[in-house]
């Protein structure tokens, strides 16, 4: 509520208040007082008249009663005078009475109604002749006055509205004072509030005059103060303002000079950096060139007639090589993981498998310092599981490298374990455990910093360059998992992180062998090895047995360490054999080279450990083969029931022999396979039909594999669903996961694995599919891999120009269907080289790479080992380089086109 309004109610509403109050006790006295007066007169009248009227009734006389009854009707304000006798009957009625006929109350009695008073007086006769106090005194009848009351309230009425006007004159009269009072008194202060609002809006212009009052004045002068004091500090500020302003103006040149030569920084570095990347994917390359092509001839040797040893020592350079060529990734995949470009894929994951694998990686090693390495994949981990295997491959390699690097003495633990699962969606909890030179607790905190390691010393005395748990640490994240580090220095360490999994068609592991409940003996001075030998006996129903037990055992198994090969102790154990009427199975913790062997003369078999549970389950196949009910192996690849409508495949494909390859490949009586040469007819074919399955060549002329893939996928809804596998010579990562983002849904790698490509078949369709040709070998999952990766170090000439063991082997184990397939091969030479010939000299690449994709996914088919490794080794170059540096290859390839057309005539001969 403001001033004015409270100065208003202040001199206004009291005085009116006041003067409300006396009004009301004016009116409500003068009231009762003439109410007073009134019943007083009434009263007295009638007391006076009452005893005449008495006797004039009594007497019987009429005029005198009307006479004094007209007398009381002079009085003011009586309206009626009416006579009745002792009986009730009424003798003289005057005036105009409201309710005449009333009865004769017993005693005087005044009523006061709404508009009139009524008094009733009896009337009494002294008999004479008494004396006055004996009188007795007899009832002559009653007396009734009736008086109009109308004018009392008529006068109240009036003085209530007298009152009232004299209020609203009264109260104007003390508005016009109040507001006169207010007005002074609050001018000032508004005046003084809005100088004071113009001062908060910046206007330091204003000045106030004095004012009368000395309290107001005062308020004047020290806003006029207060708006000085604003209009010099505002021009002081303006000073400094503009004194900052010179200064800033001066910084700003001075950093934009920065800026110039930051930008030009800047561009240094990014181009540094642009150098840096093609350096680094000059040297991946070249690096991998060589190694590509060392594993290419361990391939080439794993073919030729070795015996065990010498196979598996192959198989630890194969797998070194595989080590290596994954260290030289390393680096790449740290710059595509700070750059955000690493992608990972979603392919099916025997977890079982891959540890092994990264096991026997680190054989050689764990087998050098003499140390335990062992894997434990627990029953309830469902397969397959879908996922990246590449990358957890990594990590695990990763995280068992170190584990054997910084563990001297002990044993290092692989756990794979069940944390979660929800439906599809499977969470496992992996560790790696050893009892290595462990951590301290500072060191933990930086552990996972890139090229950084626990100790400065670490790099001089163990390697590496620090990068890798930082990868591993980033790779798992990307995987959307999280990794843990728990370790005691001088006890040991353990990894461990969650990586979460898609199980689509996951179903809890079967046992990979079933034996008839033999009794096997076991001897295993290893606390963590024989707990697994006991649960996987256990698990493939056959009963282990401690070594010092009687009864008898159809099989020993032997786990020996190195201390057990003292010439003392190797003629024990000589002796034991010999004396042991069953196989043995010896698992020696070492190598083969460095342990001298055992005589064997029930029969039996040395594993070196680590072994994986392939070895294991294939050596008691072996040993147990009279007690063996069944193992673990492909189902009778058989064909759909007879009542079954046939699986109808579509291969498209512009090469002709690669399409009679996949024909031959498929040949079964439940498939129903139509084999078209363009995107154009595969379109026309399937506006009419509909298949199960389509094997897409990726490289055609017209309308590619990607473009007719997404042409299909638009036709209908049936065609949406349909698997559709890209079928490639080559592949990059970066083009693969664009060929499944453009609606692909696999990708098969020529020569084609069988093994896979049967997979796809049981993966998209449910159908287990039978191989063509029962009798011949199947091939192996290196053979059907490219024979040779490209490289440019080793000189191609020492390569076989033609060897047909090999195209029969790519071939299925037909060795007609390599001979065709090698003589279109060199049918072709002469075309392709034509093509590719006036390609390079137009510099046209994409013609170029398009002819020499072409020759290299029909070469994959053939046993040309020359012609697929140059022809690969150009579609790299040509791939990650463009068209520098690869006119010498092109000479070589032309070279070994025109030896393997020269061979023809052999091909013809029977």
């Amino acid at each position: 509520m403001s001033l004015n309004t409270r100065l208003l109610f202040a001199l206004l509403g009291f005085p009116l208040l006041v003067y409300a109050i006396m009004a009301v006790l004016l009116v409500i006295q003068s009231g009762t007082e003439a109410r007073a007066a009134q019943q007083e007169r009434l009263e007295n009248a009638g007391e006076l008249l009452s005893p005449s009227v008495a006797d004039a009734v009594a007497q019987g006389d009429s005029q005198r009663l009307e006479a004094l009854a007209r007398q009381l009707l002079t009085m003011r304000g009586l309206r009626s005078v009416a006579l009745f006798d002792a009986q009730g009957d009424r003798l003289l009625l005057l005036g105009n009475a409201a309710r005449p006929t009333l009865e004769a109350p017993a005693n005087s009695q005044l009523l006061m109604e709404e508009e009139a008073w009524r008094l009733r007086l009896p009337l009494e006769v002294t008999q004479p002749n008494t004396s006055p106090a004996s009188a007795v005194s007899d009832s002559a009848g009653w007396l009734v006055i009736e008086m109009d009351t109308r004018a009392l309230t008529l006068g109240r009425y009036k003085l209530i509205a007298s009152l009232s006007l004299g209020g609203m004159l009264l109260g104007l009269l003390m508005f016009l004072i109040a507001f006169a009072i207010s007005r002074y008194a609050t001018r000032p202060i508004e005046e003084a509030n809005q100088a004071l609002y113009r001062l908060s809006r910046g206007d330091y212009r204003l000045h106030l005059m004095p004012s009368n009052a000395a309290e107001l004045n005062h308020l004047t002068s020290h806003i006029n103060t207060l708006a000085e004091h604003f209009q010099q500090a505002q021009r002081d500020m303006q000073t400094q303002i503009e004194q900052a302003t010179s200064e800033l103006q001066e910084s700003m040149e001075t950093i934009e000079e920065q800026n110039i030569k930051l930008d030009l920084a800047h561009r240094s570095a990014l181009r540094a950096n642009a150098v840096k990347s093609e350096f680094l994917a000059n040297m991946s390359h070249e690096i991998r060139t060589p190694l590509n092509g060392i594993i290419g001839f361990c391939r080439l040797l794993g073919r030729s007639s070795l015996d065990t040893r010498q196979q598996e020592w192959l198989q630890h350079v194969h797998r070194a090589c595989d080590n290596l060529l994954m260290l030289v990734n390393d680096v790449l995949d740290f710059s595509k993981l700070e750059a955000n470009r690493l992608t990972l894929e979603e392919t099916d994951i025997d977890i079982v498998a891959l540890v092994d694998e990264v096991i026997g990686l680190h054989a050689p090693e764990a087998q050098r310092k003499q140390l335990h390495l062992v894997a434990m994949v627990y029953d309830d981990v469902p397969t397959p599981l879908s996922g990246d295997p590449l990358r957890i491959h990594q990590v695990l390699n990763n995280l068992i490298g170190n584990a054997l690097k910084f563990t001297h003495e002990g044993d290092v633990i692989v756990r794979v374990m069940l944390d979660n699962q929800e439906g599809q969606h499977v969470v496992l909890n992996l560790s790696v455990s050893d009892t290595g030179i462990g951590l301290s607790d500072a060191h933990q905190k930086a552990l996972f910093s890139a090229f950084s390691q626990a100790e400065p010393s670490h790099s001089r005395q163990f390697g590496g360059s620090g990068l890798g748990l930082t990868i591993c640490r980033q790779l798992i994240e990307r995987m959307g998992g999280e990794i843990e580090l728990e370790s005691v220095l001088g006890q040991g360490t353990t990894f461990s992180f969650t990586l979460p999994l898609l199980a689509h068609k996951a179903i809890e592991r079967p046992a990979e062998i079933s034996l008839a409940n033999p009794t096997i003996c076991l001897y295993e001075t290893h606390a963590p090895t024989r707990h697994v030998l006991e649960h996987l006996l256990q698990r493939w129903e056959a009963q282990p047995i401690a070594f010092d037990a009687s009864e008898p055992a159809q099989l020993l198994i032997l786990g020996l360490e190195h201390s057990d090969y003292t010439p003392e102790r190797h003629r024990y154990w000589q002796k034991v054999i010999d004396q042991t009427p069953c196989p043995v199975l010896i698992l020696a913790n070492g190598n083969s080279l460095d342990l001298p062997p055992l005589r064997l003369p029930q029969g039996g078999e040395t594993l070196y450990k680590p072994f994986s549970r392939a070895q294991l389950v294939a050596s008691l196949k072996q040993l147990l083969l009279p007690v063996l009910v069944s193992y673990d192996k492909p189902e009778p690849l058989a064909a759909l029931p007879a009542s079954t409508q046939p699986v109808k495949l579509l291969i498209v494909d512009d090469n002709a022999p690669n399409r009679e390859l996949l024909k031959n490949m498929l040949e079964d009586p439940a498939l129903h396979i139509t084999a078209l040469e363009s995107g154009h007819q595969a379109l026309e074919f399937a506006r009419t039909s509909n298949v199960d399955m389509v094997l897409m060549d990726i490289r055609m002329p017209g309308m590619d594999g990607v473009q007719t893939t997404q042409a299909l996928r638009r036709l209908s809804s049936t065609w949406a669903r349909c698997p559709i596998i890209a079928v490639t010579a080559h592949v990059l990562s970066s083009e693969r996961q664009k060929w499944l983002a453009e609606g692909l849904d696999d990708v098969l790698i020529k020569p084609i694995d069988e093994a896979q490509l049967h997979q796809l078949l049981h993966r998209f369709l449910g159908v287990t599919h039978r191989l063509a040709d029962s009798n011949a070998t199947p091939p192996s999952t290196s053979s059907s891999k490219t024979a040779i990766k490209s490289f440019s170090h080793m000189t191609p000439a020492k390569l076989l120009v033609v060897d047909l063991e090999i195209g029969a082997r790519l071939a299925g184990g037909k060795e007609y269907l390599a001979r065709e397939q090698l003589k279109r091969l060199i049918d072709s030479l002469d075309e392709s080289e034509q093509h590719m010939r006036s390609a390079f000299a137009q510099q046209n690449l994409p013609m170029l790479l398009d002819w020499v994709h072409g020759l290299n996914g029909a070469s994959r088919y053939c046993g040309a080992p020359e012609l697929a490794l140059l022809v690969e080794t150009l579609e790299t170059r040509l791939r990650t380089s463009g068209l520098d540096h690869v006119e010498e290859l092109l000479e070589d390839l032309y070279q070994a086109m025109a030896r393997l057309r020269a061979h023809r005539p052999f091909l013809l001969r029977p």
